[in-house]
């Protein structure tokens, strides 16, 4: 009779999705290098996911971190890829289960702040900005932040160097080469990662059963600026709050013709915050109160509203 081959797991890479894979939304992503029994853990992201139709009265599920928190003197850091909700939203309710440092680009690093000061939690999470393109180590782990275009300033993919092998970890993405704000996808470095070579490429893959192309948002832009252009009356754009992209062409597409822009929706109001402390919207004026609408002039104003997902009471 052979006896049962056994492996040797000390130098093992382990990736382990507690969130966010075969469903939209509630990433959280676990890198392990290391025996089972004295594993160096790195977490990607930390969002959450929000109730479905099939979920009555559930707002916001969040992943379950109770393997990890039970082992969370082995636990680096947390790297959020960006700022969306479904991939920080959840770092104010779980961090005090985690208790370690969490880093991020300086726009998820304001947004973040936002959420942990209503959490009262804003002297006590160590959060480490680091700059777009930036290499850094957290733990075992060497890492480095490579620009890629999204809905959303500063998205981030990861690449993690560890002694066990390389993997790219994509984040959200799309090919936009046109940009409004930003600096874009930084294909030249993705090319060099490339060719140096990856073990594994962990990937986005929403909408890829979708044919054709998704379009840049310069040519979103033009489409607004006509139809702002052309109206008569009031114009009420709805977005994501996030999508400061989007923010910036209503902005400019409302001032090309003299409109005022009313801002309606808290989401919204923190972005902008958010989007100014970091340079972004510099050029794009005052924002009004949704108080002024009523004595503005309907062909002299625009309002940017949040509830683009049609939400109930959005």
């Amino acid at each position: 009779m052979n006896a049962k081959k056994k492996f040797d797991h000390s130098n093992d890479l382990v990736f382990l999705p507690l969130g966010g894979t075969g469903e939209i939304g509630m990433n959280c992503y676990c890198y392990g290098v290391g025996p089972a029994d004295d594993r160096s853990w790195l977490m990607v992201d930390l969002g959450v996911k929000f109730g479905e139709d099939t979920e009555p009265g559930i707002d916001v599920v969040l992943p379950d971190v109770g393997f990890i928190a039970s082992d969370r003197r082995n636990l680096a850091g947390i790297v959020l890829t960006h700022a969306h909700e479904d991939h920080l939203g959840a770092v104010a309710w779980l961090w005090p289960q985690l208790q370690c440092p969490v880093y991020c680009s300086p726009f998820a690093a304001q947004i973040l702040a936002l959420k942990l000061k209503e959490a009262g939690l804003d002297e006590e999470v160590p959060v480490k900005v680091q700059a777009l393109g930036s290499r850094f180590k957290v733990g075992p782990f060497d890492l480095e932040f490579v620009s890629v275009t999204h809905s959303i300033p500063e998205p981030s993919a990861l690449l993690i160097k560890t002694k066990q092998g390389t993997v790219l970890h994509s984040g959200d993405w799309k090919i936009d080469r046109s940009p409004v704000l930003g600096r874009g996808m930084d294909e030249v470095r993705l090319r060099q990662i490339g060719d140096a070579g990856v073990d594994v490429l962990v990937c986005d893959s929403t909408n890829v059963l979708r044919e054709g192309h998704s379009p840049s948002e310069a040519d979103v832009a033009a489409t607004i600026e006509r139809i702002v252009a052309e109206a008569k009356g009031r114009v009420a754009i709805t977005t994501f709050a996030s999508h400061v992209d989007r923010l910036a062409t209503s902005v400019r597409a409302a001032r090309a013709v003299g409109r005022e822009v009313v801002v309606v929706g808290r989401a919204m109001r923190n972005t902008i915050e958010a989007a100014r402390a970091c340079g972004y919207l510099g050029d794009a004026g005052r924002f009004l109160d949704e108080e002024e609408f009523g004595y503005l002039p309907p062909d002299k104003i625009l309002l940017l509203c949040t509830g683009s997902q049609g939400e109930p009471r959005a």
